[in-house]
C-alpha cells in the first residue's frame, strides 16, 4: 500500500534518527517527500512559510507532524504550544515520537493537544512496524480536518492508494 498526497513534517534534531524515520516511512509506502525540520525554530519557520520556506510548492503544509520533544532552541512542548495558538494550524495532527520522558512531559504534550504519543523504538525493524501503523492510521484511515464526509467515503485524495 502506498500513501500519496500527504506531506509529513518530521521535527527531530538527531540526524540519524531523522534519516531512519524517513527511510522507514518510505519503506512502508509514504512516497511523497517527508519534510524535515531540525529544531523548533526551523519547524515554526516552515509552518509559517517564513524565509526559505515561503514557496508552498516546495514546502507544502503538512497533513501530519511527527515531533520529538527533545529539541534545541524551542522544545517540542514549546513548538506544540505555539502550534495550538495558530488559527490556521491548530488542528494539524501531531504525533509525538520521542525517547522515554517523565510522565509530566507526556501529560503536558497531551494537554497542549498532541494527538498521539509514541516512544522511539530501539531497532530499525521495530521502527518499520511503528511507521507502518502511523502511516496506515494517520495517512490512510484518519479523516483530517477540513475534509468532507463525501470525499472520505469516496476514498478521495486522502484514502490509501492501491
Amino acid at each position: 500500500m502506498s500513501y500519496v498526497h500527504h506531506t509529513v513534517l518530521l521535527v527531530d534534531s538527531d540526524p540519524d534518527q531523522a534519516h531512519f524515520t524517513r527511510l522507514a516511512l518510505q519503506r512502508v509506502g509514504v512516497i511523497t517527500p517527508v519534510q524535515h525540520a531540525h529544531d523548533g525554530e526551523e519547524a515554526i519557520a516552515y509552518l509559517s512559510g517564513a524565509g526559505d520556506f515561503g514557496d508552498r510548492e516546495l514546502h507544502p503544509l503538512p497533513m501530519l507532524m511527527l515531533l520529538d520533544l527533545k529539541l534545541p532552541h524551542i522544545s517540542g512542548v514549546g513548538l506544540l504550544s505555539w502550534l495550538r495558538e495558530q488559527q490556521a494550524l491548530r488542528r494539524l495532527p501531531v504525533v509525538v515520537l520521542t525517547v522515554p520522558v517523565p510522565a509530566a512531559d507526556l501529560n503536558r504534550a497531551y494537554e497542549l493537544g498532541c494527538n498521539s504519543f509514541l516512544f522511539k523504538p530501539n531497532s530499525f525493524n521495530a521502527l518499520l512496524v511503528l511507521m507502518q501503523g502511523v502511516a496506515q492510521y494517520w495517512l490512510g484511515f484518519n479523516v483530517p480536518p477540513g475534509v468532507g464526509a463525501a470525499a472520505a467515503e469516496a476514498g478521495g485524495q486522502y484514502g490509501p492508494a492501491a
